[in-house]
């Protein structure tokens, strides 16, 4: 019971999340209106996103220092739950997108070309598409020492260039998405204390999800590897 209460802060988070992101009070923003809720899914998602790729780049990391291959297993394991959660932000955020900027009857209507073309939206296709190499990366490796180094290593590249994708780059060029003076999330005067009562515990809930979906993927990899060097 002692290793497990996080699994049950995760699941009391979670509902809590999506209960209160769906029927709790949200301020009436005439641009966002209902959209507003989606704050607690895809900014979260992506909140959750930028700290599994940093404990999987911390996790290659040690593997250099250590060419324990446990640690390449986890920096793996924490990258695709990582994509995986970034995905969701991106579908999230491309759907929020549609709703706010292609809608005539909103103040910050933009055609659907602009909506292809906005920066926030390129910068993270492409974060997502480098670390998606990562894994064609690994799978064209065959020894199994090679393959932990190489990927090692170009995680930590990919981690790298996680910043100007994300964050430097789309703040640099013109943008509809909010937040070009900082992230809207964490500014005080961007979300009421409502919101906050629920923004941050959804990131600790959409984190722990992440973390708690890669322990199992990090024992089944493990289990396979035992059968591979028993075979």
């Amino acid at each position: 019971m002692n290793r497990q209460w996080w699994k049950i802060l995760c699941v009391i988070l979670l509902v809590y999340t999506v209960v209160l992101g769906l029927l709790g009070p949200v301020p009436a923003l005439r641009q966002l209106q209902e959209t507003i809720r989606n704050l607690y899914f895809h900014v979260c998602m992506w909140f959750g996103m930028m700290i599994l790729f940093t404990i999987s780049v911390i996790q290659s990391i040690k593997y250099l220092r250590s060419l324990d291959l446990n640690h390449d297993i986890r920096a793996k394991e924490y990258a695709s739950t990582g994509i995986l959660l970034g995905l969701l932000g991106y579908v999230t955020g491309a759907i929020w997108a549609s709703y706010t900027w292609a809608d005539p009857n909103n103040p910050a209507y933009a055609s659907f070309g602009s909506i292809v073309r906005e920066p926030k939206l390129i910068g993270a296709a492409m974060a997502l598409l480098i670390y998606f190499a990562y894994f064609v990366l690994r799978s064209s490796i065959t020894d199994i020492d090679k393959k932990a180094r190489v990927s090692a290593v170009y995680n930590i590249f990919a981690y790298a260039m996680l910043f100007p994708s994300i964050w430097i780059i789309p703040r640099l060029l013109p943008s509809l998405h909010p937040g070009r003076e900082g992230n809207p999330a964490l500014n005080f005067n961007d979300i009421d204390a409502r919101m906050r009562m629920v923004f941050y515990p959804a990131v600790i809930g959409w984190t722990l999800l992440g973390v708690w979906i890669t322990s199992l993927k990090i024992r089944l990899s493990l289990l396979k590897e035992k059968k591979w060097l028993n075979a």
